[in-house]
C-alpha cells in the first residue's frame, strides 16, 4: 500500500490549486499549479519557463525564463531531497505553453528560432519570441527583417482563438 504525502503550506495565489511539489534538501517546498511553478518565494508562470533541466546525478532541478536577447536570463537552481510528481507536472505544463516553435535558417544553417508562448490553460494572448543562434547578430537590419518575415509566417498557422 502506498503513502499519500501530506500536502506542504505551500502559498499559492486565490484560485489556483498545487497539483504537485517536492521537498528541497531544507525541507521547504516547491510546487507547481495549472498556472506557474512556484519555488520558494518566487512564482513563475509556466509560458515564462524556457527551459527545466532535472539532473539526477545531483539531484538538481534548473530552471531557466524566458528572457530578453542580450541580457542574462533569470535561473533557478533547488537541490531537491524528494521530487515526487513535481518533475513531470513540469514537463507537462512547460510544453503545452508552447503553442508553436520553429527553426528558420538565415546563413547557412544558423539561424532564429520563431517560438509562439501562452498560458497552458488559455485561448487568448500569445506571446512570440526569437532565439537566434549562436553567430546570428539580432541588430543586423537584414536578420531583423528576416526574422520578422518568419514571425509573420509563423503566426498565419496559429489559432489565436
Amino acid at each position: 500500500m502506498r503513502l499519500r504525502r501530506a500536502r506542504p503550506d505551500l502559498a499559492v495565489e486565490r484560485g489556483e490549486q498545487l497539483l504537485a511539489w517536492a521537498t528541497d534538501v531544507d525541507g521547504l517546498a516547491i510546487g507547481g499549479t495549472r498556472d506557474a511553478l512556484y519555488l520558494r518565494d518566487h512564482r513563475i508562470p509556466w509560458e515564462q519557463v524556457e527551459a527545466a533541466d532535472w539532473d539526477a546525478d545531483t539531484s538538481v532541478l534548473t530552471v531557466r525564463e524566458v528572457g530578453v536577447w542580450g541580457q542574462e536570463r533569470p535561473e533557478h537552481r533547488v537541490t531537491l531531497d524528494d521530487v515526487g510528481r513535481l518533475l513531470e507536472l513540469v514537463r507537462e505544463r512547460v510544453t503545452a505553453s508552447i503553442v508553436l516553435q520553429r527553426h528558420v535558417a538565415l546563413r547557412g544553417r544558423q539561424g532564429v528560432r520563431v517560438i509562439a508562448r501562452r498560458a497552458p490553460h488559455s485561448r487568448g494572448h500569445i506571446d512570440w519570441l526569437f532565439e537566434y543562434d549562436e553567430g546570428i547578430d539580432p541588430d543586423d537590419p537584414e536578420i531583423r527583417a528576416a526574422s520578422q518575415a518568419a514571425l509573420e509566417a509563423a503566426s498565419g498557422e496559429v489559432d489565436l482563438g
